[in-house]
């Protein structure tokens, strides 16, 4: 039973970061219906940024601040400058691009940090082990796993409450409609983009002490996280919180009981899902 509970910790640890890539690569395709192939950069982006901004400044928390809000100013210049021109076109063509700036993203990595990997410590005050069922477990992915619901019902408010929230899902749901009422679509393409980003770079930040940062730690984690978005149901927010659990769970106890193998589970996840519910579990045809 110990052995059963510690497992189940690793999979929401895991399954928390998967989420907080997933949620926005699906709000970005949810109001978009961009496939954006080069998240997983700015994930990775994450991840540099906060290990930048710590051997600056010596604190963990101001990285943790700091590095998704310069993930999202990038990401609102990439938007801006590039992706908006293939908006109207067939979805190769956007999956092409965007994998084209996740190419270009890594070789400038590898090129201002090297292709070596890198390790930081967690802030002194989650450096520790408690014991969970009379064994040691880190106190880091302990904050982990209660980092992903926060960040979860902080999104639910915002759509679901805020005017933001409401004018993007007005935006998603009809372009024609909400430009015709005044809404400057265009600018909420860039703040959704920017907002995807932004998630993506507190996963990167949340990642940097839980795991080594190299420049393909962003090529691993976008596949899962199509996976994850895939069986959640494309667009849907609940959808990515449940397969990321879903996936992370099943790889922690993969990994104890079937060895390698574990590597082949979500794409066996992925082609269950494909079978017998091609649109996901909260996913809709569209």
């Amino acid at each position: 039973m110990d052995t059963f509970f510690i497992n189940c910790l690793n999979g929401l640890s895991w399954g928390m970061l998967l989420f907080l890539i997933s949620a926005g690569l699906s709000t970005i395709f949810g109001v978009m219906g961009v496939l954006n192939f080069a998240h997983g950069s700015f994930y990775m982006l994450g991840a540099y940024f906060c290990m930048q901004i710590m051997f600056f400044s010596d604190n963990y928390w101001i990285g943790l601040i700091l590095s998704p809000i310069a993930v999202a100013i990038f990401g609102a210049l990439i938007e801006r400058t590039i992706l908006r021109h293939v908006y109207q076109r067939d979805i190769t063509y956007q999956l092409l691009l965007t994998f084209a700036l996740l190419l270009i993203v890594d070789d400038t990595v590898r090129l201002i940090w090297g292709a070596g990997y890198y390790l930081t410590e967690p802030p002194e005050i989650l450096s520790g082990v408690i014991n969970v069922f009379g064994q040691s477990y880190s106190l880091y992915r302990i904050f982990l796993i209660f980092m992903g619901p926060l960040v979860a019902i902080g999104l639910l408010i915002f759509f679901q409450k805020s005017t933001w929230g409401k004018i993007i899902r007005a935006a998603s749901m009809d372009r024609e409609m909400a430009e015709g009422l005044g809404i400057n679509v265009s600018f909420i393409y860039t703040a959704v983009f920017a907002l995807g980003c932004w998630l993506a770079g507190v996963g990167g930040a949340l990642a940097a002490p839980f795991q080594s940062i190299s420049p393909a730690m962003g090529e691993k984690i976008i596949i899962e996280s199509f996976i994850v978005v895939v069986v959640g149901g494309l667009g849907s927010f609940q959808g990515a919180f449940l397969g990321a659990l879903l996936l992370g769970v099943m790889e922690a106890f993969g990994t104890s009981m079937v060895g390698d193998i574990q590597m082949a589970l979500p794409y066996l996840l992925l082609a269950i899902i494909l079978i017998f519910r091609p649109t996901g579990f909260f996913g809709k045809t569209r």
